[in-house]
């Protein structure tokens, strides 16, 4: 594809190098030459110095050719109006904009984004993406990542498991028979760096991170055979009460028996923010101020979230709670070295908005019937719900006979408003919902198993 990115700062860097490997033809456009030049100099990409809401500048990045336009700058407005020039001067089939600003995400201007208006196809809101990312991990605290798919229906699942951990040392052939009614299948093993599709002969040891597929109803049920089962938190702190940290009280809100706490340093802020907001109690003041944090009630807070605009102040702030008497502690990481570095000094969970992001852009960008996308260790793998349809290789025989490739594992079938977990003598249908897990080397195979052919017309 040929792909045009208006924005070089992380999100849109990292949305380039991923595009890049993926052999697109990428082009990027900043104001910037300072960062055009970096990420030129870094990656497989073409640079244009530019603002990519005028119509010469996109023309010079190759809109007249272009599938695809990815408006992920510092500004809603540059981001608006880029979709708008590319679609009424050069028409551009695919337009995606980062919007920040709640105002122009409320549901009662939804028409506004219509095609007759400003023909945006996907609106990308990070704030709301990462809000709802700390909130998943929230509802499941014994794992590191959660991603629901399905409308909620099916759970993918991080763990990382400990010394304690029940099903160690055993093939998970054997686990499967141990617990032949529980709906979750083990689809990836994280070992020492490397990540692998499991099969039946694995074993787990201490210190793996696993990712398992899982009908929802079951992920608390395997949390506490895998020896990662807690209880989900009823007091909260919040420290910042930026757009994340605002949209994560709200939602704890309507959660009835959580007790939230949030904490804002700007006066003005904080002010305002306690009038939008019923239950939480906010407080003026510093993340890491001790005195304060022991006002906020931290030694019996279940969980701090961290979620400052600064990466250093959010790591800093979950490991002073921690030693006030926190249990758990979550930070938002934007600088993706700082991830590693976070959980060295002992922050239980960390999230990454750049992540979120570029996941969000791979659903659109995949081809095939894909209805999510959820990319793992920086796109050494993926977490795919895709629709099958009549001519996919897959349907109408047992898995034992579909051939899929050696790097995809099929986690979960949703068919009928029920998830089931496959088996070799498994038959897919025509209309079912399947969720995978493919490495990276196998995911054009999925486009390719999904795709639409001319016979489905």
């Amino acid at each position: 594809m040929r792909i045009i990115i208006c924005g070089a700062g992380r999100v849109g860097t990292g949305i380039a190098r991923r595009l890049a490997a993926e052999n697109n033809a990428v082009t990027m456009v900043d104001q910037s030459k300072e960062l055009v030049r970096s990420v030129t100099d870094r990656l497989d990409v073409r640079g244009v110095v530019g603002n990519g809401a005028y119509p010469e500048t996109l023309a010079e990045a190759g809109a007249r050719e272009a599938d695809m336009l990815i408006a992920v700058t510092y500004s809603d407005e540059v981001n608006m109006v880029a979709c708008q020039v590319a679609h009424s001067l050069f028409n551009v089939p695919t337009k995606i904009a980062r919007l920040r600003a709640s105002g122009y995400l409320d549901p009662q201007y939804s028409d506004l984004f219509s095609r007759d208006h400003l023909p945006i196809d996907v609106i990308i809101s990070p704030e709301r993406e990462v809000s709802e990312a700390i909130m998943q991990r929230m509802a499941t605290p014994g794992a590191f990542e959660t991603k629901s798919f399905v409308d909620g229906a099916v759970l993918a699942v991080g763990v990382k498991l400990k010394e304690d951990c029940p099903i160690l040392n055993s093939p998970l052939r054997q686990v499967a028979e141990l617990f032949p009614h529980l709906k979750i299948t083990i689809v990836a093993i994280n070992r020492d760096g490397r990540i692998w599709r499991v099969h039946a002969d694995d074993q787990l040891y201490a210190g793996d991170a696993i990712y398992f597929i899982a009908d929802r109803n079951d992920v608390a049920r395997a949390l506490d055979i895998m020896g990662q089962a807690e209880r989900q938190a009823r007091r909260v702190i919040i420290v910042g009460g930026g757009n994340i940290g605002l949209h994560v009280a709200t939602g704890l809100e309507k959660i009835s028996a959580t007790k939230i706490r949030l904490i804002e340093r700007d006066r003005a802020r904080a002010e305002r923010i306690a009038e939008d907001l019923e239950r939480t109690i906010v407080l003026q003041g510093d993340g890491l101020d001790r005195a304060l944090l022991r006002e906020a009630g931290v030694e019996e807070t279940e969980t701090v979230v961290a979620v400052t605009n600064n990466d250093q102040v959010n790591i800093l702030a979950c490991v002073v709670a921690k030693r006030e008497g926190a249990r758990r502690a979550m930070a938002l990481i934007n600088e993706q070295d700082y991830g590693p570095i976070s959980e060295a000094v002992g922050v239980d969970r960390f999230v990454d908005p750049r992540s979120t992001t570029i996941s969000t852009i791979l659903q659109h960008i995949r081809r095939g019937r894909i209805k999510g996308v959820f990319s793992l260790y920086d796109g050494e793998a993926e977490l795919i719900d895709a629709i099958a349809l009549e001519t996919s290789p897959l349907v109408n025989k047992p898995l034992s006979e579909a051939e899929l490739p050696e790097g995809v594992m099929i986690g979960a079938i949703y068919r009928d408003g029920k998830v089931s977990m496959p088996n070799s003598e498994t038959v897919i249908k025509p209309g079912d919902r399947v969720v995978l897990m493919a490495l990276k080397d196998y995911v054009k195979d999925v486009e390719q198993m999904f795709r639409v052919s001319i016979d489905y017309f």
